[in-house]
């Protein structure tokens, strides 16, 4: 750790928000380098005579706005980028610079992800597996993780699940890629998409060959008259928890969408991305349940642990599950043996329960956190989607200007994401907004900001 040059004047008053100051200006004036490790709290505090108290209020805030960095056992340092002429580290183009404030949706909070339990989950299992073990496993994953994914999903999902028809994917975007050629194989050739959608996944639906139509949402979910109206024999949906909306898909609408996929001799392809962060309502069961003929279901880890594993489940009926895991037999030759083994031995011992609830309680905090702020600075823009997921849609006034506001917030530091690109026909403005990569103090200051920035336009 470092020495560092502050001052404060003990008759002043004031005092946090003396050091704050003098810390914030030794920051950016450079002479707090990035990446320089600060004295422990009551260190500093003895140094200048005054409580550890002040001192960790002081930190905390330099946190809460973007300066320092902290983590357990590891201490408190300075973050990068905030000196005047400084670059942060991380991306090549200037261009890419991460803001102040990324509301980007979608993200999960990456310094969440159970290091310690998912390492000693790998020595586990290595420790435990025979040689023989090292070698290609299934195409499909390992028959103990394609057990405790049924399983697990079979309690927490009320899925129809059964090892058989679950096969391991790289994440969801494979098993959509390995899905939707299966169908392509099977004479699929019309997709339907809600309306709005994510433009990510609707990126991989445009390259299977088939033909895109969308299907509107509103307060009860996705409309299965329209979908009727379309020559869709394939139909891409969030029952769960609709991105980028939040509706819920209502009970009378599951019944329709079933009962269209049976007359059309189609497939509901379930897109469960983030069903495990629910709030302010009961649970809801997954699609596939109640219909495990005709739904391809899709779950993945990016969203509870982190994308960086590539790891997630489709759960098919019997005959496309086999196809699916003859493709990966003959493209990749299947996924990461010790990754399914370790994510199987998280499930099995309840850590991976454990750390849900975790990171369930602290996304909560961080949504009240923007909710809280949005109200306070823009009390005319109205929020939705807020009982579940990592994000929430804001519907702006009448009129608004997606794209300017959203140029003035990134000139205040911050990045929203604005609905207009996610629709297939135009609609009211909106910005879709995450919250789960953001400390709440964080969060309340991005609020604040998106509150300049609608004012300046």
């Amino acid at each position: 750790m470092a020495e560092i040059l502050v001052t404060v004047d003990r008759t002043a008053g004031r005092l946090v928000e003396q050091l704050v100051v003098g810390l914030r200006d030794g920051i950016r004036a450079g002479r707090i380098a990035g990446g320089t490790v600060l004295p422990p709290s009551r260190q500093l505090a003895a140094e200048l005579r005054l409580s550890r108290g002040l001192v960790v209020e002081a930190y905390q805030q330099l946190v809460a706005e973007g300066y320092l960095l902290s983590r357990t056992g590891a201490g408190t340092w300075v973050a990068a980028g905030h000196a005047v002429g400084e670059r942060a580290a991380a991306p090549q183009d200037a261009a890419e610079a991460e803001p102040e404030f990324d509301l980007t949706p979608g993200r999960p909070d990456l310094g969440a992800f159970p290091r310690t339990a998912w390492v000693a989950a790998q020595r586990r299992v290595l420790s435990d597996l025979p040689h023989a073990g090292l070698g290609y496993g299934d195409p499909g994953g390992v028959l103990r993780f394609r057990e405790e994914i049924a399983a697990y999903l079979r309690r927490v999902r009320a899925a129809d699940a059964t090892p058989e028809r679950v096969v391991a994917i790289n994440g969801s975007a494979q098993g959509l890629a390995l899905g939707l050629q299966a169908l392509h194989e099977l004479g699929h050739r019309v997709l339907a998409v809600e309306d709005p959608s994510a433009d990510r996944p609707r990126r991989l639906l445009a390259a299977s060959g088939m033909t895109l139509v969308g299907v509107p949402v509103d307060e009860a979910g996705l409309v299965v008259a329209e979908l009727r109206r379309t020559s869709a024999t394939v139909v891409f949906a969030g029952p769960a928890h609709q991105y980028p909306t939040g509706v819920v898909l209502a009970p009378a609408r599951r019944a329709e969408l079933i009962a269209w996929a049976r007359a059309a001799d189609g497939l509901v392809i379930e897109d469960d991305y983030d069903a495990e962060f629910r709030y302010d309502r009961d649970p809801v069961g997954c699609l596939q349940g109640m219909a495990p003929d005709r739904v391809l279901y899709l779950g993945t880890t990016s969203k509870s642990l982190a994308p960086a594993l590539r790891l997630g489940w489709a759960v098919a009926p019997q005959p496309l599950a086999d196809r699916i895991r003859d493709i990966r037999l003959h493209s990749d030759l299947g996924g990461s043996v010790l990754d399914h083994l370790a994510m199987a031995h998280l499930i099995a011992t309840g850590a991976y329960d454990r750390h849900l609830r975790t990171v369930r309680r602290r996304y909560r905090t961080r949504r009240d956190a923007l909710v809280t702020s949005l109200a306070a600075e823009l009390p005319e823009w109205k929020v939705r989607g807020v009982a579940a997921g990592l994000h929430v849609l804001v519907d702006l006034p009448p009129g608004s200007d997606e794209d300017a506001l959203a140029a003035a917030a990134d000139a205040q530091g911050v990045r929203v994401q604005p609905l207009a690109p996610m629709r297939f026909a135009p609609g009211p403005p909106g910005l879709v907004l995450g919250y789960a990569g953001l400390t709440p103090g964080r969060l309340a200051e991005a609020g604040r900001r998106l509150g300049v920035a609608a004012r300046r336009v």
